[in-house]
């Protein structure tokens, strides 16, 4: 079922320059309310907004307040939010870094990224000790999930970027479930696996022999100048453009929710049990540290997004919706 949230904010600010989340704002007159129709995904690129849900089950019976109004909505793929936000059924979601570009391609340029939300959060696992290294991999057989997705091409670029032919140097055997590869781990010890997070910490905590012997966001920092990306948050331009004032406050307050869940890991670790995210506090609770949940905006996301863009399109092209994004898709403040 899906849980829609309302958040009430006091609106004491505006932003005039924006250029990363978490930066400092400039004092103005208030601006305008506006109601925010969100979409966030089960997954890491949510648990920074778990701040903004939590504070909206407290504030949501409260008139007194004059602000933003946030109604937030939980899915569980991508595909159910990709034609709400086609269709202007929903103003702002938390969806994969891809799906950012797929949607501006749809939209004919009506949707923009403005944030990061989620770093790189793919590892491979394995039991034993025969990889230390991505030269390691050659000759074995990867069991993994996303075909055809950007787990995909990430493994396929970081392993060419090291000289490994993905088609001839290893075997790449995809799964439908991540549950399925760690099932898998447990049955076959002379294996490896790549695994987004919170999986990794499921399987670790079903297995204690599985140990992270690549950290591909590492890896993916070795042969690139950019910071690997998972997730963003895009909104339709028509409604960052009539609620310029009150978007930018909406920003400032996503900054401090995805600020407030890394530093506070316990409490956060709560609500991502709470909102179904993971499915267990303590599991929660050690998964959080390593989805690498963060908040770019300007320039910064900017460089990351398109980097990580580039690489996919050079893969394959309808992975970023058949054609690279333009200036037009990045909001800068």
């Amino acid at each position: 079922m899906k849980k829609v949230l309302s958040l009430v904010l006091s609106m004491v600010m505006c932003l005039s320059v924006f250029t990363a989340c978490g930066g400092e704002t400039e004092v103005d007159t208030p601006a305008p309310a506006a109601i925010f129709r969100i979409a966030g995904m089960k997954g890491p690129t949510t648990m920074g907004m778990t701040k903004l849900m939590k504070d909206a089950e407290a504030n949501n019976a409260d008139q007194a307040y004059e602000g933003n109004i946030y109604n937030v909505e939980m899915f569980g793929t991508a595909q159910e939010i990709n034609p709400l936000m086609i269709q202007g059924q929903l103003d702002v979601a938390a969806v994969p870094a891809n799906v950012a570009a797929t949607l501006y391609a749809k939209t004919k340029g009506e949707v923009q990224v403005v944030a990061v939300n989620t770093l790189g959060v793919l590892y491979m696992v394995q039991i034993g000790e025969g990889v230390q290294s991505v030269a390691d991999l050659k000759g074995k057989t990867i069991y993994t999930t996303g075909k055809g997705t950007t787990p995909e091409y990430t493994l396929r670029h970081i392993l060419s970027e090291n000289g490994i032919d993905p088609d001839k140097d290893v075997t790449i055997e995809f799964k439908s479930e991540a549950t399925e590869v760690g099932s898998l781990l447990a049955a076959e010890g002379d294996m490896v696996a790549m695994l987004p997070q919170p999986y990794v910490t499921a399987v670790q905590a079903q297995n204690q022999n599985v140990k992270v012997c690549l950290d591909m966001t590492e890896e993916w920092g070795k042969i690139s100048d950019q910071k690997l990306i998972t997730g963003v948050l895009v909104a339709r331009k028509e409604f960052i453009e009539a609620n310029k004032a009150s978007f930018d406050v909406f920003l400032a307050d996503y900054a401090a929710s995805t600020k407030y869940v890394t530093e506070n890991v316990d409490q956060a670790a709560a609500w991502v049990a709470e909102y179904g995210i993971v499915a267990k506090e303590p599991l929660a609770k050690k998964a959080i540290p390593q989805c690498n949940i963060t908040c770019v905006t300007g320039e910064e996301m900017k460089a990351l997004v398109n980097n990580y863009c580039t690489v996919l399109f050079e893969q394959n092209p309808a992975s970023v919706g058949g054609t690279m994004p333009d200036e037009a898709f990045y909001y800068l403040g």
